[in-house]
């Protein structure tokens, strides 16, 4: 099945993908059987993190499922956690097609869609319906603005956008980092971060990240940093896809959009080695992320969790269950009991 969704256009494969576990995630008994076989129920892979309890530190990054469509099939197949979105006030539909590339000789990723999803609202009540199911599985927001809203009032949308979400999500995050919304990137620098974070601090006591990109120089890093821990901002998702093009084979290379997967992978540990000095944030690593070596290196680098989204397209839907069992392994080799001991407390 994996390899026939290689041979569809990407989106659709996406598209096909979310359906088919779409209807998997509302089968009950069909979903807790298998997943029985599949989660890796362990717990030195237990994590503390942003006040919640994460059954493992391997989460689904936010853009396989905008709309909150399958969460039980991710917690099924093995995932820790999920992050959903990036999701608007208003539906969008998103930038014209093709706007997602797969670079196969690079293990890549190439997408422009555009915050395309069905409005806060609608998915609000999809997880108000996920809640009612009652699994233990923590769930993100991930929270952008509509296309066509100006920059100067973007804190309107973030607002409207969280104050419908906000009693579903166990935890938010600000996106305002993705290359494929026009003048978006705007919103990390110092002004507009700064009046984005003191209107949207106050409207809810549950954890709020932001999520950064890594093409940022160190001193606007360190500025977003300083902005974070100003307005009480819990943590940071490090790091979104790149404008950059590092040595890529792959004839799609020249498209417009943002990159993700392998080639992301040594930017996205530079931005965590930066960040693993600041204290008072939790660290959400992103980026490259393709098998338990990974997951290990970032966790040892000071990350609290980590996410994959083009490591899971590549590696099928065995990847948490193959991830979490050589994390296992390598913290045996290790001499680590339980995660908690690879990082000092968080202040």
């Amino acid at each position: 099945m994996h390899r026939l969704l290689f041979a569809l256009d990407p989106e659709e494969a996406h598209e096909l993908t979310l359906r088919v576990l779409s209807l998997w995630s509302e089968r009950g008994p069909l979903l807790e059987v298998p997943a029985r076989l599949l989660r890796v129920e362990d717990p030195r892979l237990q994590v503390e993190a942003l006040g919640l309890r994460f059954p493992n530190p391997l989460g689904l990054a936010a853009g396989m499922d905008k709309d909150a469509r399958a969460l039980g099939a991710w917690w099924a197949l093995g995932f820790g956690f999920a992050e959903v979105g990036t999701l608007t006030p208003r539906p969008q539909e998103g930038n014209p097609r093709p706007r997602l590339f797969r670079l196969v000789e690079d293990r890549a990723l190439i997408n422009r869609m555009g915050f395309n999803n069905r409005g806060a609202e609608e998915v609000a009540r999809r997880l108000w319906r996920f809640r009612e199911r009652g699994l233990a599985f923590p769930v993100g927001v991930n929270l952008g603005k509509n296309r066509d809203t100006p920059l100067e009032r973007a804190a309107e949308d973030y607002l409207r956008a969280l104050q419908a979400l906000e009693p579903y999500g166990d935890y938010f995050v600000l996106n305002v980092s993705s290359p494929n919304t026009p003048g978006l990137r705007t919103l990390q620098e110092g002004p507009f971060l700064d009046e984005l974070l003191s209107q949207l601090r106050p409207a809810t006591p549950k954890p709020l990240l932001l999520k950064v990109a890594p093409d940022l120089s160190w001193e606007a890093l360190d500025q977003v940093v300083e902005l974070c821990r100003k307005h009480g901002l819990e943590g940071l998702v490090a790091v979104n896809t790149t404008l950059e093009r590092p040595g890529l084979q792959s004839p799609w290379a020249r498209e417009a959009g943002g990159l993700s997967g392998r080639p992301l992978k040594g930017k996205a540990l530079e931005v965590l080695r930066h960040l693993s000095r600041v204290e008072g944030l939790t660290l959400v690593s992103v980026g490259g992320v393709e098998g338990p070596e990974d997951v290990w290196e970032r966790l040892k680098l000071g990350a609290r969790l980590v996410q994959v989204y083009t490591g899971l397209v590549y590696g099928g839907p065995l990847f948490p269950r193959r991830v979490l069992k050589g994390l296992l392994k390598l913290m045996e080799a290790e001499g680590v009991r339980r995660l908690e001991e690879v990082w000092p407390p968080i202040p």
